[in-house]
């Protein structure tokens, strides 16, 4: 997969792919996420309600994982709990 990451580095791009649903009855989302490609942009690509909880420890379950090979980086990340700004259901696909 950091192969691809890899080549998206090259034209300094990155792809993610993440779903998201509510928890009946909470407030809480389960989301899972993850994306390859250059450094600097393969977590600004993640939704914005996941972006800034790689590596956090601010819900009930996190589960974050980055690997990084040269000019490539690709993360994933699970989260179980309370996440502002996240809806009800949401499928999220970018490419920047």
């Amino acid at each position: 997969m950091l192969t691809a990451g890899i080549l998206l580095s090259l034209f300094n791009a990155a792809v993610a792919i993440g779903a998201s649903v509510r928890v009946p009855l909470t407030e809480s989302n389960l989301t899972v996420a993850g994306s390859v490609g250059a450094k600097g942009k393969a977590v600004a690509v993640l939704p914005d309600y996941a972006e800034g909880r790689v590596g956090g420890n601010q819900n009930f379950f996190n589960s974050s994982t980055t690997m990084t090979i040269w000019v490539a980086e690709g993360t994933t990340v699970v989260i179980l709990g309370h996440q502002d700004g996240a809806p009800a259901i949401d499928l999220h696909l970018e490419l920047r």
